[in-house]
């Protein structure tokens, strides 16, 4: 049925949009993973007097382009009063007893990449960058060019300042970096606004397109039940096959008012509650689009017990009533009836036919209408 056709058409629509979606979801995933940054356990040593201090933590996180490796080496700082590291010329100053230094910068002055550069080219094998003044131990993945075999992480200010007093105390300080935790940027301001536009959409598709199947398919239930109650209050009304001789077929008998075509014999009549008749394939339609009498305006549908707004989906309703019980709309009713009921039988066959026209059902259940309410003339 048409119904279930529309219903389909907008599941198809639903499955489409889920379809895309999820390719979007899909697509989202491996941006976040490429945006996967590890945070850096660091163990910091060094010597006050006789004893040997450490401290471990995970206080740092890697570049997101650095070697992720365990690197471990004394800390050096760029000499003079700049500890940017922007310079190409600047120098770091250690012993030749340490093979392995790691260069110990502040951020700011340049580009991360200019300042691993500079380390990298004075033979450091790893840079740690300490924050912004005021900044705390806050700390976030570093973006620059790839260096090989060097391992860059970014440490908070506090603790790059302190480390930095140590040193310029004489303190020798090393450190060990290992590989932490992997964590999943999920905080990017575009991605969490593409997630809430993304959300929201899928949400409002899925239950959107929810709500009409579920919708449709009411309908088409409706329908159903209403089709079936149709076709009940249409077998109570009475058929009559006209005859020769019938007063309707006479030259003073009226028209059809629905065609207002003259009455003829072997013409197919339908006799309503209020006991006006007209032709069947002229009334039915009429009933289904307007449910009263069009001489009377009798409320037919109401008064075969059928509640329904037939101004209201009046066209599906008859599509409906075409495809359930064909012989309602059937512009071929009147050559079957012709068929069924010759012309001059007797009375006892013309209500052998309309018994014909009725639901089996409705004929063993309920007493002959047609000879009760309309005798033969």
């Amino acid at each position: 049925m048409n119904l279930l056709q529309i219903g389909t058409q907008r599941n198809s629509t639903a499955s489409a949009w889920l379809v895309k979606l999820t390719l979007l979801w899909l697509l989202n995933q491996s941006c976040c993973d490429a945006s996967a940054v590890w945070t850096a356990y660091m163990n910091i040593s060094f010597h006050v007097g006789n004893r040997m201090l450490s401290e471990l933590g995970e206080t740092g996180v890697f570049g997101r382009s650095s070697t992720l490796k365990r690197v471990s080496g004394v800390i050096v700082p760029p000499d003079g009063k700049s500890q940017y590291a922007c310079n190409p010329n600047t120098s770091f100053s250690r012993s030749r007893h340490f093979n392995v230094w790691l260069a110990l910068i502040e951020r700011g002055g340049c580009p991360f990449t200019q300042k691993i550069k500079v380390a990298v080219e004075k033979g450091a094998s790893g840079v740690i960058i300490y924050n912004f003044p005021g900044t705390g131990n806050q700390v976030f993945p570093m973006s620059h060019q790839p260096f090989e075999d060097v391992v860059v992480v970014m440490i908070g200010n506090l603790k790059g300042t302190e480390i930095l007093h140590l040193i310029r105390k004489g303190v020798h300080v090393t450190i060990m970096v290992e590989m932490g935790r992997k964590h999943i940027i999920w905080m990017n301001h575009y991605f969490v606004s593409f997630l809430i536009v993304t959300t929201a959409t899928f949400t409002y598709f899925v239950f959107y397109h929810i709500r009409r199947l579920w919708l449709a398919r009411a309908q088409s239930r409706r329908w159903l039940r209403l089709a079936s109650d149709l076709k009940l209050a249409f077998s109570q009304l009475q058929l009559r096959v006209l005859k020769e001789g019938d007063e309707e077929v006479s030259p003073n008998g009226d028209s059809c008012v629905v065609c207002f075509e003259l009455y003829k014999p072997n013409d197919t009549i339908r006799i309503l509650t209020c006991k006006h008749f007209f032709h069947k394939n002229c009334i039915d339609p009429w009933i289904l689009s307007h449910g009263t009498c069009p001489m009377c305006k009798c409320d037919i549908l109401n008064a075969l017990g059928i509640q329904v707004d037939v101004e209201d989906g009046t066209q599906s309703l008859q599509v409906l009533m075409a495809n359930e019980w064909p012989g309602i709309l059937s512009p071929r009713e009147e050559g079957r009836a012709t068929e069924l009921t010759p012309a001059r039988q007797p009375e006892k066959a013309t209500h052998a036919g309309e018994a014909q026209e009725r639901p089996a059902s409705l004929n063993e259940g309920q007493p002959n209408l047609a000879e009760d309410l309309h005798p033969s003339p």
